[in-house]
């Protein structure tokens, strides 16, 4: 249980950094520059956390159909553009990736 005080510290930390944003630009007026970047924020975070997991495999850029991670990708990226559903989303496409797995030559 020694890690029980570190763990509370990094949780007040944590908690008091967001706080500080929202409690600031909460009183500032941002620039309508700096509003407009933080809009790409998001969307370029998510793309840095998945784009690697789909196209890159053993250290090797794979972009072919033989690909099953990233041939599931585009199907639940179908998904969620005709559907705009979560659940449905992560559901097909974790249904694609397993049977695409068990289909493809690793």
């Amino acid at each position: 249980m020694s890690w029980m005080p570190a763990l509370a510290l990094a949780g007040l930390i944590t908690f008091a950094t967001r706080l500080s944003f929202i409690a600031l630009l909460g009183r500032v007026e941002t620039p309508p520059l700096l509003t407009r970047a933080l809009r790409f924020v998001p969307p370029a975070v998510l793309s840095a956390i998945i784009f690697p997991e789909l196209l890159v495999k053993d250290g090797a850029l794979r972009l072919g159909l033989g690909n099953a991670r990233l041939v599931a990708g585009v199907i639940a990226a179908a998904v969620a553009w005709r559907t705009r559903n979560v659940l449905l989303t992560i559901a097909v496409g974790m249904g694609a990736l397993w049977i695409l797995q068990a289909v493809l030559p690793r």
